[in-house]
């Protein structure tokens, strides 16, 4: 789960991290009395689930109550077109009016759950305002990583490495180093998948602040937030994926046309590939687990179809936990409920697999079927390649 720019600050500030005075806007009215208690000149942020706000013109500087005005009446409301949103953009529904601030330098700090160590770690660089990624592929060696013993949390030698690392002066290292310590206990005690700090700045006073925040959660771990929960904007998410979650389907929407639904993650992964391997291109992904019931088969069936983008869908099930004929149960009852009218490839194999496969040929249906993942997969494309 991600959560807005201004929520992951008011995050933070429990924590004791610096960021800068700020206030949530939903209206151009209060976007207005909020400058104005800031004081001008201010800043006027765009809250979208999105980065590259500021090239997008997302993030403006304003210097008068006109000013503001005019900046929140062209934000809200309108679509925010940037890298990440796609072409079609992110509606501004909430905007953050925050104290400007002088900036001397502009830093980088973050943490991320290490796959390579299992371990999180902290990330430093001195090239702020810069996507990570970016920095990643032209001077990786710029990205100072310390990666955190789960028992010690961050040592706070560790926390020097990387003030000194990023240059700070002898007498801003202990303001860091309680900075970077903060930062590690909130990402550890919240849950977080992702903590990042972009830019991190010293100010014209040799103080530390986090002017921009974006912090995801492991959805995992949630439930032992229910603050957190409470965050969560349902208007920046795919209402397809709102839906899966209702029914505790992981489901992840892509820009391909061939529907998948399989069980297991890994299943699923090699069914994408395999989708790719044929020439296509896979419009989701999609896990209905081992236990999935029919129920909850038709509700990912129905998922599937109400993606306009889809031409075909290819349905690959190894049945173990998840029965064969209690799949086949499952896809018929969704076909009938929303008038199935693009091709179906099943492929499936294992547990009650020849009741499942005579369900679904009594069925009336018109269902291709597939003797192994890559003639299912071959049978998808072509039969989504002869769809208008």
């Amino acid at each position: 789960m991600n959560i807005h720019e201004h929520q992951a600050k008011e995050l933070l500030r429990r924590y004791q991290v610096a960021v800068p005075d700020g206030e949530a806007c939903f209206t151009i009215d209060g976007a207005v009395a909020a400058a104005t208690r800031m004081g001008f000149p201010c800043v006027v942020k765009a809250q979208i689930h999105a980065g590259g706000r500021g090239k997008a013109g997302g993030v403006k500087v304003v210097r008068d109550v006109g000013e503001a005005e005019a900046t929140a009446r062209a934000l809200l409301g309108k679509p925010l077109v940037t890298h990440q949103t796609g072409p079609q953009g992110r509606v501004v529904r909430r905007l953050l009016v925050e104290r400007a601030c002088q900036i001397a330098r502009e830093l980088y700090l973050g943490m991320v759950v290490d796959r390579a160590t299992n371990r999180a770690t902290m990330m430093a660089s001195t090239e702020g305002g810069i996507e990570i990624e970016e920095v990643a592929a032209r001077t990786p060696e710029k990205i100072m990583r310390e990666t955190i013993d789960p028992a010690i949390g961050l040592a706070s030698y560790q926390a020097r490495r990387l003030a000194f690392g990023l240059g700070l002066a002898k007498e801003q290292v202990p303001k860091a180093v309680g900075f970077m310590t903060a930062l590690a206990r909130c990402f550890v005690e919240s849950d977080c998948s992702l903590a990042e700090i972009n830019p991190l700045v010293v100010t014209g006073d040799g103080g530390l602040l986090a002017l921009d925040a974006k912090i995801g959660f492991d959805d995992n771990g949630l439930f032992r937030h229910p603050d957190l929960r409470e965050l969560r904007d349902p208007s920046e998410e795919d209402p397809r994926e709102q839906e899966a979650a209702k029914h505790e389907l992981s489901y992840i929407a892509l820009d391909g046309n061939i529907g998948c639904m399989v069980n297991g993650a890994g299943l699923a992964m090699a069914t994408m590939d395999i989708v790719k391997s044929a020439g296509g291109t896979p419009a989701n992904f999609l896990d209905v687990g081992g236990g999935a019931t029919a129920e909850k088969v038709a509700a990912a069936f129905r998922i599937l179809l109400s993606d306009a983008a889809v031409r075909a869908i290819f349905i690959n099930i190894f049945g173990g936990i998840l029965r064969c004929d209690v799949l086949a149960e499952g896809v018929l009852q969704a076909a009938r409920e929303v008038g199935l009218t693009i091709p179906l490839v099943v492929r499936m194999e294992g547990t009650n697999v020849d009741e499942g496969k005579t369900i679904l040929a009594s069925s009336g249906l018109d269902i291709i079927t597939a003797s192994d993942m890559l003639d299912g997969a071959r049978k998808a494309v072509a039969a989504a390649r002869r769809r208008p």
